[in-house]
Protein backbone atom coordinates (compact mmCIF):
# COMPACT_ATOMS: atom_id res chain seq x y z
CA UNK A 1 0.00 0.00 0.00
CA UNK A 2 1.32 3.45 -0.79
CA UNK A 3 1.85 5.19 2.42
CA UNK A 4 0.16 8.80 2.08
CA UNK A 5 -2.90 10.62 3.32
CA UNK A 6 -5.70 11.17 1.95
CA UNK A 7 -6.86 14.01 -0.33
CA UNK A 8 -8.10 17.08 1.63
CA UNK A 9 -7.83 15.23 4.58
CA UNK A 10 -5.89 18.69 6.65
CA UNK A 11 -8.59 20.91 4.89
CA UNK A 12 -9.48 23.30 7.61
CA UNK A 13 -6.87 22.11 9.92
CA UNK A 14 -5.42 25.50 10.13
CA UNK A 15 -8.65 27.44 11.14
CA UNK A 16 -9.37 24.72 14.55
CA UNK A 17 -6.54 23.80 15.27
CA UNK A 18 -5.75 26.05 17.66
CA UNK A 19 -9.25 25.52 19.42
CA UNK A 20 -7.92 22.05 20.30
CA UNK A 21 -4.27 23.18 21.37
CA UNK A 22 -5.47 24.56 24.76
CA UNK A 23 -4.25 23.97 27.84
CA UNK A 24 -6.90 23.08 30.45
CA UNK A 25 -7.74 26.11 32.83
CA UNK A 26 -10.14 26.71 35.70
CA UNK A 27 -13.70 28.98 34.37
CA UNK A 28 -12.63 32.46 34.80
CA UNK A 29 -14.57 35.00 36.61
CA UNK A 30 -15.06 36.96 33.13
CA UNK A 31 -17.65 34.76 31.93
CA UNK A 32 -21.73 35.82 31.92
CA UNK A 33 -23.57 33.36 34.24
CA UNK A 34 -26.32 33.51 31.90
CA UNK A 35 -23.34 32.73 28.99
CA UNK A 36 -22.28 30.13 31.05
CA UNK A 37 -25.40 28.44 32.05
CA UNK A 38 -26.73 28.18 28.34
CA UNK A 39 -23.43 26.83 27.16
CA UNK A 40 -23.48 23.53 30.39
CA UNK A 41 -27.21 22.82 29.63
CA UNK A 42 -26.52 22.44 25.53
CA UNK A 43 -23.07 20.24 26.36
CA UNK A 44 -24.96 18.53 29.26
CA UNK A 45 -28.10 17.64 27.03
CA UNK A 46 -25.77 16.82 23.57
CA UNK A 47 -23.84 14.30 25.93
CA UNK A 48 -26.75 12.40 27.35
CA UNK A 49 -28.49 11.73 23.65
CA UNK A 50 -27.77 8.05 23.13
CA UNK A 51 -28.57 8.08 19.44
CA UNK A 52 -28.68 11.57 17.21
CA UNK A 53 -28.15 13.12 13.63
CA UNK A 54 -27.47 16.05 11.97
CA UNK A 55 -27.86 17.69 8.61
CA UNK A 56 -25.08 21.21 8.83
CA UNK A 57 -23.46 22.80 6.44
CA UNK A 58 -19.71 23.78 6.54
CA UNK A 59 -18.06 27.19 5.68
CA UNK A 60 -14.50 27.41 5.53
CA UNK A 61 -12.64 30.86 5.09
CA UNK A 62 -8.93 30.93 3.64
CA UNK A 63 -7.03 33.57 3.10
CA UNK A 64 -4.17 34.33 0.09
CA UNK A 65 -0.65 35.60 0.45
CA UNK A 66 -2.56 39.16 -0.59
CA UNK A 67 -5.00 39.28 2.14
CA UNK A 68 -7.87 38.42 -0.07
CA UNK A 69 -10.51 35.67 2.24
CA UNK A 70 -11.83 32.80 -0.40
CA UNK A 71 -15.16 31.49 1.28
CA UNK A 72 -15.41 27.54 0.71
CA UNK A 73 -18.78 26.00 1.44
CA UNK A 74 -19.86 21.90 1.57
CA UNK A 75 -22.71 20.44 2.97
CA UNK A 76 -21.72 17.60 6.13
CA UNK A 77 -23.90 15.13 8.09
CA UNK A 78 -23.41 13.25 11.37
CA UNK A 79 -25.05 10.23 12.99
CA UNK A 80 -24.08 9.15 16.31
CA UNK A 81 -25.22 6.42 18.48
CA UNK A 82 -22.89 6.11 22.11
CA UNK A 83 -20.60 4.95 23.19
CA UNK A 84 -18.71 3.97 20.21
CA UNK A 85 -20.83 4.25 17.06
CA UNK A 86 -19.94 7.57 14.16
CA UNK A 87 -20.87 8.18 10.49
CA UNK A 88 -19.91 11.71 9.67
CA UNK A 89 -19.39 13.37 6.07
CA UNK A 90 -18.35 16.17 4.44
CA UNK A 91 -19.02 16.95 0.65
CA UNK A 92 -18.44 20.10 -1.94
CA UNK A 93 -15.48 20.87 -4.22
CA UNK A 94 -12.49 21.54 -2.08
CA UNK A 95 -13.20 18.08 0.43
CA UNK A 96 -15.60 15.46 -0.35
CA UNK A 97 -15.24 12.54 2.76
CA UNK A 98 -17.02 10.15 4.76
CA UNK A 99 -15.99 9.05 7.86
CA UNK A 100 -16.83 5.17 9.71
CA UNK A 101 -16.44 4.76 13.59
CA UNK A 102 -17.77 1.15 14.81
CA UNK A 103 -15.89 0.57 17.75
CA UNK A 104 -13.01 -1.00 16.75
CA UNK A 105 -11.74 0.78 13.54
CA UNK A 106 -11.71 4.44 11.78
CA UNK A 107 -11.76 4.51 8.07
CA UNK A 108 -11.75 7.68 6.40
CA UNK A 109 -13.06 7.10 2.63
CA UNK A 110 -12.74 9.59 -0.82
CA UNK A 111 -15.55 8.57 -3.05
CA UNK A 112 -14.42 10.95 -5.77
CA UNK A 113 -11.03 9.29 -5.98
CA UNK A 114 -12.19 6.18 -3.93
CA UNK A 115 -9.18 5.74 -2.12
CA UNK A 116 -10.04 4.83 1.70
CA UNK A 117 -7.39 3.79 4.54
CA UNK A 118 -8.42 2.20 7.75
CA UNK A 119 -6.64 1.74 11.03
CA UNK A 120 -7.81 0.27 14.50
CA UNK A 121 -9.15 2.69 16.57
CA UNK A 122 -9.99 3.39 20.53
CA UNK A 123 -13.13 2.10 22.18
CA UNK A 124 -15.48 5.07 22.74
CA UNK A 125 -16.36 8.22 20.50
CA UNK A 126 -14.47 10.44 22.69
CA UNK A 127 -10.94 8.50 22.51
CA UNK A 128 -11.61 7.85 19.01
CA UNK A 129 -11.91 11.75 17.69
CA UNK A 130 -8.64 12.17 20.60
CA UNK A 131 -7.06 9.47 18.47
CA UNK A 132 -7.99 10.64 14.80
CA UNK A 133 -7.04 14.62 15.56
CA UNK A 134 -3.46 13.88 17.92
CA UNK A 135 -2.11 10.68 15.67
CA UNK A 136 -4.00 11.23 11.92
CA UNK A 137 -4.68 15.05 12.21
CA UNK A 138 -8.10 14.63 11.20
CA UNK A 139 -10.51 16.81 12.73
CA UNK A 140 -14.32 15.69 11.70
CA UNK A 141 -16.49 18.66 11.40
CA UNK A 142 -17.42 20.13 14.33
CA UNK A 143 -16.33 17.08 16.65
CA UNK A 144 -15.89 19.06 20.02
CA UNK A 145 -19.74 19.73 20.39
CA UNK A 146 -19.89 15.59 19.65
CA UNK A 147 -17.64 14.63 22.87
CA UNK A 148 -19.68 13.87 26.39
CA UNK A 149 -16.28 16.54 27.64
CA UNK A 150 -17.22 19.47 25.19
CA UNK A 151 -18.03 21.90 27.82
CA UNK A 152 -14.25 21.60 29.56
CA UNK A 153 -12.92 21.41 26.08
CA UNK A 154 -14.48 24.34 25.01
CA UNK A 155 -13.43 26.20 28.14
CA UNK A 156 -9.68 25.90 27.50
CA UNK A 157 -7.94 29.23 28.11
CA UNK A 158 -11.62 30.40 27.88
CA UNK A 159 -10.49 34.18 29.28
CA UNK A 160 -14.41 35.80 28.60
CA UNK A 161 -17.50 35.41 27.59
CA UNK A 162 -20.57 37.40 26.68
CA UNK A 163 -24.71 36.48 26.57
CA UNK A 164 -25.78 38.36 23.85
CA UNK A 165 -30.10 37.52 23.59
CA UNK A 166 -32.07 35.69 21.77
CA UNK A 167 -31.87 35.81 17.78
CA UNK A 168 -33.52 33.81 14.55
CA UNK A 169 -31.12 31.48 13.29
CA UNK A 170 -32.40 29.56 10.41
CA UNK A 171 -35.81 30.07 11.29
CA UNK A 172 -34.77 28.82 15.18
CA UNK A 173 -35.24 31.20 18.09
CA UNK A 174 -31.25 30.59 19.92
CA UNK A 175 -28.97 31.90 22.89
CA UNK A 176 -26.24 33.98 21.07
CA UNK A 177 -23.45 33.43 22.88
CA UNK A 178 -19.80 34.93 21.91
CA UNK A 179 -16.41 33.87 24.13
CA UNK A 180 -12.79 35.08 23.62
CA UNK A 181 -9.52 32.85 24.24
CA UNK A 182 -5.74 33.12 23.86
CA UNK A 183 -5.79 32.70 20.11
CA UNK A 184 -9.74 32.49 18.90
CA UNK A 185 -12.87 33.95 19.68
CA UNK A 186 -15.88 31.75 19.30
CA UNK A 187 -19.60 31.85 18.97
CA UNK A 188 -21.94 29.97 19.19
CA UNK A 189 -26.05 29.82 19.10
CA UNK A 190 -28.06 27.44 21.26
CA UNK A 191 -31.78 26.06 20.72
CA UNK A 192 -34.19 28.03 23.02
CA UNK A 193 -36.49 25.77 24.73
CA UNK A 194 -36.16 22.13 26.36
CA UNK A 195 -34.03 21.05 23.66
CA UNK A 196 -30.89 23.17 23.64
CA UNK A 197 -29.05 22.08 20.56
CA UNK A 198 -26.44 23.76 19.12
CA UNK A 199 -27.77 25.96 16.13
CA UNK A 200 -24.34 27.66 14.59
CA UNK A 201 -21.07 27.83 15.84
CA UNK A 202 -18.64 29.90 14.98
CA UNK A 203 -14.61 30.00 15.22
CA UNK A 204 -11.86 32.72 14.18
CA UNK A 205 -8.29 31.93 14.24
CA UNK A 206 -6.71 34.88 15.50
CA UNK A 207 -3.19 33.95 15.09
CA UNK A 208 -3.27 33.21 11.70
CA UNK A 209 -3.46 36.44 9.12
CA UNK A 210 -6.33 37.93 8.44
CA UNK A 211 -8.32 35.86 10.78
CA UNK A 212 -10.29 33.38 9.04
CA UNK A 213 -13.08 32.10 10.53
CA UNK A 214 -14.71 28.23 10.46
CA UNK A 215 -18.78 28.62 10.52
CA UNK A 216 -21.07 25.40 10.56
CA UNK A 217 -24.49 25.89 10.59
CA UNK A 218 -26.85 22.88 11.79
CA UNK A 219 -29.72 22.80 9.61
CA UNK A 220 -31.33 19.66 11.11
CA UNK A 221 -31.22 17.62 14.01
CA UNK A 222 -32.76 14.34 14.96
CA UNK A 223 -32.82 12.84 18.03
CA UNK A 224 -34.76 9.92 17.35
CA UNK A 225 -33.23 8.54 14.10
CA UNK A 226 -33.54 5.28 12.58
CA UNK A 227 -30.21 4.22 12.06
CA UNK A 228 -29.48 1.12 10.34
CA UNK A 229 -25.81 -0.77 11.76
CA UNK A 230 -24.17 -0.90 8.55
CA UNK A 231 -24.10 2.48 8.01
CA UNK A 232 -21.21 2.72 10.25
CA UNK A 233 -19.07 -0.30 8.67
CA UNK A 234 -16.95 0.80 5.74
CA UNK A 235 -17.53 -1.77 2.69
CA UNK A 236 -14.85 -1.10 -0.13
CA UNK A 237 -16.88 -0.29 -3.52
CA UNK A 238 -15.44 -1.97 -6.61
CA UNK A 239 -12.38 -0.16 -7.71
CA UNK A 240 -11.38 1.29 -4.63
CA UNK A 241 -7.92 1.71 -3.60
CA UNK A 242 -6.63 1.09 0.15
CA UNK A 243 -3.66 3.16 1.75
CA UNK A 244 -2.05 3.93 4.67
CA UNK A 245 -2.71 6.90 7.11
CA UNK A 246 0.34 9.07 7.59
CA UNK A 247 0.49 9.91 10.82
CA UNK A 248 1.04 13.08 12.65
CA UNK A 249 4.49 14.52 12.59
CA UNK A 250 6.51 16.83 15.55
CA UNK A 251 5.57 19.54 13.03
CA UNK A 252 2.05 19.03 12.99
CA UNK A 253 1.11 17.53 16.28
CA UNK A 254 -1.17 20.14 18.44
CA UNK A 255 1.15 21.23 20.81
Amino acid sequence: MTRMQLTGAKVGAVALASLFAWQASAKPADIDPNADQVLRAMTTYVAGLKEFSAQAEINLEMVTQDGQKIQFIAPAAVTVARPNKLFAERRGDIVNQQFFYNGKTLTQFNPDTKIYATVPAPATIDAALDFARDELDIIAPASDLLDTRAYERLMQQTKSGLYLGVVSVGGQRCHHLAYRANSVDWQIWVREGDQPLPCRYVITSLDVAGAPQFAIQFNEWNVAPKISAGMFEFTAPAGAKAIEFLRATPATEKK
